[in-house]
């Protein structure tokens, strides 16, 4: 007969799932994209804190990235977990060195997600003028990108542009921290550009500088009921809940990623590593 699931043995099963991610694949054509194809990894929304999304689930994640021998990783922000969140929660040195295996022939990239200025102690230290996250990123092999653009190249020469958090923080409740003009300063007008942006609301203002844009932030909603994501920290709701979504010729991708908010739950969206194939509009 079966033990009975008791509520420690239910929790243990929840954390276990949530540390074994599953492969999400899109196939994503860039307009002006005239190099080979690339394949991009995305890991969001880490939220480490345990049992849920523990050190050791992340260094195994970063070996299964690498065993996709993608040609760049993105970490799309949220490395801290919520206070809200029961659990022991990781520093971000702690984080970002079980992360310290991930490789890819253009380099691994990382932006700062809401969490990681407002669950961070050392930024309410600072007023909110610098995070943990920071430090530890700026220690590391990978590229932190805030407001700012680096040219790659993968057969063609491309852009890509990683925002600072949408949203403010109590040092200035009237001014987000991303800077879209300071961000897109170096990039030639036309050229091909990939945004990464935490929040995926951006994506609404359509000024056609980026042909993708890559999000997380929203759990895919963290409760799917058949399509239906009654919570979404969008102002759009639903509409960049999750997925791949076309507007206008651009092409915007939304992470499930790893961790949650608010309760240790998710129902009908699984945690995520997300893989992207881009493509230009020639290719057959």
């Amino acid at each position: 007969m079966r033990a009975a699931e008791t509520p420690l043995r239910l929790l243990r099963r929840l954390a276990a799932w949530r540390s074994r991610p599953q492969l999400v694949h899109h196939e994503v054509t860039l307009a002006g994209w005239r190099g080979a194809d690339m394949t991009i990894a995305v890991l969001a929304d880490l939220h480490v804190v345990a049992p849920w999304t523990q050190l050791r689930d992340l260094r195994r994640i970063a070996r299964q990235v690498n065993g996709l021998e993608p040609d760049m990783v993105v970490l799309a922000g949220d490395f801290l977990a919520g206070q809200t969140i029961p659990g022991r929660r990781a520093a971000a040195d702690d984080i970002i060195a079980a992360l310290g295996e991930l490789q890819a022939r253009l380099g691994v990239f990382a932006i700062l997600g809401n969490h990681d200025w407002f669950d961070c102690p050392l930024a309410r230290e600072r007023d909110f003028a610098h995070c943990s996250v920071i430090d530890a990123l700026e220690s590391s092999a990978f590229r932190l990108l805030r407001n700012e653009a680096v040219a790659l190249d993968h057969g063609d020469r491309f852009w890509l542009v990683g925002f600072d958090s949408q949203r403010p923080t109590p040092a200035d409740w009237r001014k987000p921290l991303h800077d879209p003009e300071r961000a897109f300063a170096a990039v030639p007008e036309g050229a091909p550009a990939i945004l990464l942006a935490h929040e995926p609301d951006y994506f609404a203002q359509a000024d056609g500088r980026a042909g993708l844009q890559i999000s997380g932030h929203t759990h895919g909603g963290q409760l799917n009921l058949f399509g239906w994501r009654p919570v979404v920290p969008s102002r759009y709701r639903g509409r960049y809940a999750w997925g791949h979504l076309r507007e206008g010729g651009r092409s915007l991708v939304v992470s499930g990623g790893i961790g949650f908010s608010g309760v240790p739950l998710r129902i009908g969206i699984a945690p995520e590593i997300t893989v992207i194939r881009v493509r230009g509009a020639d290719a057959t």
